[in-house]
């Protein structure tokens, strides 16, 4: 079965930098989406950033300007590298994997929560924790 392992997180103060890491294993499809979602203590899941097997990617207007998402086809790695850390980054992280038409969904609606509902693959998630 599919298998979306995270790890990376921690704490950091504001202005920090983390890179998140997800190692897959199991997806067999040759074309995917994958990309990171977050979710905050009492808010809803929203999504961060998306990639396809092409490559393309998509980032949240939360994400823009500050966080770069990649992968690694050898390492069977994604990758969320973030620069400029806020507080209102701080929550858990969580790797995500789909067919490819996912990332055509966020792509058009990429802050609209219920993107996340296209999403079936979910990771058990990694914390980040921003401080001022």
């Amino acid at each position: 079965q599919v298998q979306l392992v995270e790890s990376g997180g921690g704490s950091v103060q504001t202005g920090g930098s983390l890179r998140l890491s997800c190692t897959t294993s199991g997806y067999t499809y040759s074309t995917y989406c994958m990309g990171w979602f977050r979710q905050a203590p009492g808010k809803e899941r929203e999504g961060v950033a998306v990639i396809d097997s092409d490559g393309s990617t998509s980032y949240a207007s939360s994400a823009k300007g500050r966080f770069t998402i990649s992968q690694d086809n050898a390492k069977n790695t994604l990758y969320l590298q973030m620069n400029n850390l806020k507080p209102e980054d701080t929550a858990m992280y969580y790797c995500v994997a789909d067919l490819i038409f996912a990332c055509r969904v966020f792509t058009s609606r990429a802050d609209d929560p219920l993107v996340a509902g296209h999403f079936g693959y979910w990771g058990q998630g990694t914390q980040v924790t921003v401080s001022s």
